[in-house]
């Protein structure tokens, strides 16, 4: 199923299918707005809950928003936060960086992110402060940062899950959605909310949940909870049951995938919007992503005497200049220009695929 929609939102108009290059913290890490102009960007993802806790509201009530804090005049989504927070109960002390974004520093227990009807109580992970987001605060928050697609707080079950707990989190879901649209149709806002379908693995709830949320007037409707652990088999179950339900004529997005061949094949099923963040993580360790060629690790010792270019047809001019011999004796010598070379390769390959 090939699908081509026009998406207007104040910021300008988006033609499907598009990948949105991810600035957690308002910056896609090591490259500048301009840098994503080059590449063909033509919309960025950014997230509630690490503007909300830095720069904070006043910094971007006084900058004019996400838009004129990090000079970028095209349109932004923002999502709710929610994963973020429901991912801080599963930090360890020595883990890793994530895709949640989080910096690991702060030890923080799962009883200190409580969950209600009314919202989510939790501890945030820089100072431990307390903190209570509702369906409605993360909205006000999206407000002062500006962006353009705006996504309601849903409840995001963790992989695997019971069926049990997969309903209870997609009935808070559900109410939330619904608090998140009469605060929209209140407040007037000039942008675009999506709701998300949430279930877990289970077909019964993914239908009963997209059927609810198609009843109400959104905007677009995102597939969530498909990128927290399961095999791709499991998620590519999820897109097949949801996408028949979902509306011919509002956008579909898929949260957090994926790998280029799940991207294509998503598309293929009738997913409009991807973000991941597998094109800059990866970059930080050294793994390029080509076109029509599997993906590699520059620190290889196969790239020692390497002088071909680090891409040929890139349409920058570095990557094309610099070869892979360098970019792999940069990354040896951890000189931070891989990191930002890597990041230009990898973002510019996902872009050219919807090209």
């Amino acid at each position: 199923m090939i699908r081509k929609l026009a998406i207007i939102t104040p910021h300008g108009e988006l033609r499907t299918p598009f990948f949105m290059p991810i600035a957690t913290k308002g910056a896609v890490k090591s490259l500048t707005t301009r840098d994503l102009e080059q590449l063909g960007a033509t919309i960025i993802l950014s997230n509630t809950y690490h503007m909300y806790l830095r720069p904070g509201e006043e910094c971007l009530k006084e900058a004019g928003g996400l838009h004129g804090f990090m000079k970028w005049d095209k349109p932004i989504l923002t999502d709710s936060g929610g994963y973020q927070v429901f991912s801080l109960g599963r930090i360890k002390r020595h883990s890793s960086h994530g895709e949640t974004g989080l910096t690991p520093s702060l030890q923080i227990e799962k009883s200190l992110v409580r969950i209600t009807n009314n919202g989510v109580e939790f501890r945030d992970h820089i100072s431990g402060a307390k903190h209570f987001f509702t369906p409605e605060r993360v909205l006000e928050i999206q407000d002062t940062i500006g962006s353009d697609i705006r996504m309601v707080l849903d409840v995001c079950s963790e992989y695997p899950c019971t069926h049990e707990k997969a309903g209870q989190d997609m009935e808070r879901t559900l109410r939330w959605a619904e608090r998140s649209l009469k605060y929209k149709q209140k407040n007037k806002g000039d942008y675009l909310l999506f709701a998300i379908v949430q279930g877990g693995m289970y077909q019964d709830l993914r239908e009963q949940c997209a059927r609810t949320l198609v009843d109400m007037p959104f905007d677009g409707y995102a597939i969530g909870g498909v990128s927290v652990g399961e095999p791709w088999e499991e998620a590519r179950k999820v897109l097949d049951w949801v996408i028949p339900i979902l509306p011919e004529d509002k956008p579909r997005y898929l949260m957090g995938v994926g790998k280029p061949e799940q991207v294509i094949e998503a598309y293929k099923k009738g997913i409009d919007m991807f973000d991941c963040v597998i094109p800059t993580r990866e970059a930080r360790h050294g793994r390029l992503y080509l076109p029509s060629v599997a993906p590699t690790s520059i620190t290889n010792e196969q790239y020692k005497n390497d002088f071909s270019p680090i891409h040929s047809d890139s349409q920058l001019e570095e990557l094309r200049t610099y070869t892979k011999a360098y970019l792999r004796h940069l990354f040896i010598s951890q000189e931070p220009l891989a990191l930002r070379l890597a990041t230009l390769n990898n973002i510019e390959t996902y872009l050219s695929l919807f090209k």
